[in-house]
């Protein structure tokens, strides 16, 4: 969740939280009253929490992105517990806000089952990109909050380390709280939330340093979504890059805030390139895109062996119709 200050001296409040005592107990601490909760995507871990954070502030206008859905069941947001909610429009200049935040949304109705909605927000007084689910940067080392406790039950080896390690010997022995076990834990974590079934848990240390430490797309996201709609996604990514000059970006997932420019935002889109080729030329090619280009292709490389899984899976959705086999909303 990110907290902006308006200069009105309301607070505009992105993605909310559980609205738990701590979380309301910080958000009152800043002597404010909260003017605007803002959903910016579809998606249902950010949906949930709208409802109950919203009736702990109920003078607050509540905004949603568009064309919300859920699965299995499209249910109305009134069933979420979100009432009286505002829609969200890309570049809209009419709202309380635009002096001072401005919009853009990426909508994907070829996707699957549902569209695929994301909206980003530039925070011009402070040079700020506010991302969803787009783009993610993984720290290398754990964040404080992540219990030790948790990072030493993902250091054991247990059945899912069996299965992934092939084929050698993986040891039993109990494991001890040290920093390397919390270590190991971690980076175990991350690779099961990117690919779902990395190639290697056993050994994660490789993987892991290909994919922490940089501005990347999650391998999900690139394979599920941004993979089959490449024009729309180049389209959202080149009017972010062209008209907002941010210098730091703020995910709702991983580590936030990160110092990253256009360059880097860029980068992380690389791939795009590869799926568009020469049949998508928007802009004469700088030097720095030149180069954001070449850095991108090393930063959105993922291992084949860690991504097999995901490709089954994304074979397994297309084959049910949960998911569209398409390329720029064309059925190849």
């Amino acid at each position: 969740m990110t907290v902006i200050k308006l200069k009105s001296g309301g607070l505009w409040i992105h993605a909310p939280i559980a609205p738990t005592k701590e979380c309301i107990q910080l958000v009152k601490e800043l002597e404010a009253p909260v003017e605007y909760i803002v959903l910016p995507t579809f998606a249902y871990e950010h949906k949930i929490f709208v409802g109950p954070f919203s009736r702990k502030f109920p003078l607050a206008e509540t905004w949603v992105a568009p064309r919300q859905w859920s699965w299995p069941l499209n249910l109305p947001l009134e069933f979420f517990g979100i009432f009286r909610a505002k829609i969200l429009k890309d570049g809209d200049l009419s709202t309380q806000w635009s002096d001072e935040i401005e919009q853009k949304i990426l909508s994907s109705p070829e996707v699957g089952i549902g569209p695929y909605v994301e909206v980003a927000f530039y925070h011009k007084p402070s040079r700020t990109l506010l991302i969803t689910d787009a783009v993610i940067f993984v720290p290398r080392k754990p964040p404080s909050c992540i219990s030790k406790e948790s990072l030493l039950a993902s250091a054991k080896n247990g059945l899912a380390v069996k299965i992934l390690s092939k084929g050698k010997e993986v040891s039993e022995e109990p494991v001890v709280d040290n920093e390397k076990n919390r270590q190991k834990g971690w980076e175990r974590m991350v690779l099961q939330i990117l690919f779902l079934g990395p190639s290697n848990l056993l050994e994660p240390n490789a993987t892991f340093a290909q994919m922490s430490q940089k501005l990347i797309v999650s391998p999900i996201v690139k394979t599920l979504v941004f993979s089959k709609v490449p024009e729309k996604v180049r389209d959202w990514v080149d009017g972010i890059t062209k008209e907002w000059r941010f210098k730091r970006i703020i995910p709702a997932h991983f580590a936030a805030p990160i110092n990253a420019s256009r360059s880097d935002f860029l980068a992380a889109f690389a791939f795009l390139d590869d799926l568009l080729g020469e049949r998508y030329i928007t802009r004469s090619p700088s030097l720095s895109t030149l180069f954001a280009s070449l850095l991108g292709k090393a930063s959105s490389y993922f291992p084949p062996d860690d991504m097999r899984t995901l490709s089954s899976l994304d074979d397994f959705l297309v084959s049910v119709g949960a998911v569209k086999k398409t390329v720029s909303g064309r059925k190849r």
